[in-house]
């Protein structure tokens, strides 16, 4: 299968499925001389895991990051990093109904079409699983950032309807939705529990926020920052929508209200995101990502087997009810993959 490996100076390349051994992640570029501990990737890990909400999966899985190669006592040697996480509580039994059978919303289906068979157990490499392998190579695209003073975070902006009307970073502790409003958040966590209950799911939108992002990151024409970023969010399996900055709002505003006003000190709005020209331009980079319901659900729903044959399909096993909160270190990894990848090209360029 291609289309496993991501970026070009700072490279990664993912594997494994979500009822296989293990999975893993491969990192290419990393420069050497950088610390970097298991714990390092542990913490990023623990926060995709799921336990976090009551409606979150049951499946518990330790997450617990091997550092294989490319770090040597306890720095990075700018060789290949292989990183390995062990499957230990995979359980397959509740898909061996679902052995012949499409499920609605997934990729069973397009799988099958394009390679004539498919991974049946929890949906091989296109289970939200593989995203633990992201996390873990984005953790150390974090470091790479953090020499630069640039930091990345993302928090759940609305869930099934509901908005933060207040953003307050402070308030993402206290909340386990991770929401920068603790008032939405509480709201957010009611409607979670009403849709468990009905067997069904939400959907959602995941703000990341880049502060000390340096201008000029981002190539002119087809690798322009916007571009990668999109490209990066987009590739995370739920997510099926990604504006910057004022976004879809773009297109209902005139020039001037658009326009960022230059002053001497910076720009006096955003509404480019931190993005003009497929480049950083030195503001704060704004991107928010729509995350569709989980297709996962108890409710009955019309569907076809391999001859073709129409049926109807109710899904059993462990699924979370949205993929938020879970997501939201996800979002963060991909982006710091992009920005790590484009700042050591910007490297290549001025030294």
């Amino acid at each position: 299968m291609s289309g496993s490996s991501f970026g070009v100076l700072f490279k990664v390349t993912t594997w494994g499925e979500s009822h296989g051994p293990a999975l893993g992640a491969v990192v290419e570029g990393c420069p050497p001389g950088i610390s970097l501990h298991e714990e390092d990737i542990q913490r990023d890990l623990r926060r995709r895991k799921p336990g976090r909400i009551q409606s979150a999966s049951a499946r518990q899985e330790d997450d617990q990051v091997e550092i294989l190669s490319g770090v040597f006592e306890g720095r990075t040697t700018g060789t290949p990093i292989s990183l390995l996480i062990r499957n230990k509580d995979a359980d397959s039994s509740a898909y061996e109904a679902l052995k012949t059978i499409f499920r609605p919303g997934h990729g069973d289906i397009s799988y099958f079409k394009k390679y004539g068979l498919r991974d049946h157990r929890g949906g091989g490499r296109a289970s939200g699983r593989e995203t633990a392998a992201r996390v873990a190579a984005g953790a150390i695209a974090r470091k790479i950032l953090a020499r630069e003073g640039m930091t990345v975070i993302a928090y759940t902006l609305e869930l099934g309807g509901i908005r933060a009307e207040h953003i307050s970073l402070e308030a993402l502790s206290q909340n386990p939705l991770y929401c920068p409003d603790l008032q939405a958040a509480q709201k957010m966590t009611e409607r979670l529990k009403a849709v468990a209950a009905q067997g069904d799911s939400l959907g959602g939108i995941v703000e990341i926020r880049v502060k000390g992002c340096p201008a000029g990151l981002g190539e002119p024409v087809f690798d322009k920052m916007d571009a990668d970023l999109a490209k990066a969010l987009m590739g995370i399996g739920s997510i099926k929508g990604v504006e910057i900055g004022a976004g879809f709002a773009a297109a209902r505003m005139t020039g001037s209200e658009c326009n960022d006003p230059i002053l001497p000190e910076g720009f006096l709005t955003n509404h480019a995101g931190g993005i003009l020209a497929g480049i950083t331009n030195g503001d704060e980079l704004v991107i928010r990502a729509a995350c569709k319901p989980v297709p996962s659900i108890r409710k009955a729903q019309q569907t076809i087997d391999l001859q073709g044959k129409p049926l109807t399909v109710t899904i059993q096993g462990r699924h979370d009810t949205a993929v938020i909160p879970r997501i939201i270190p996800v979002c963060e990894a991909m982006v710091s993959l992009v920005l790590a990848d484009h700042l050591l090209r910007q490297k290549a360029v001025i030294q």
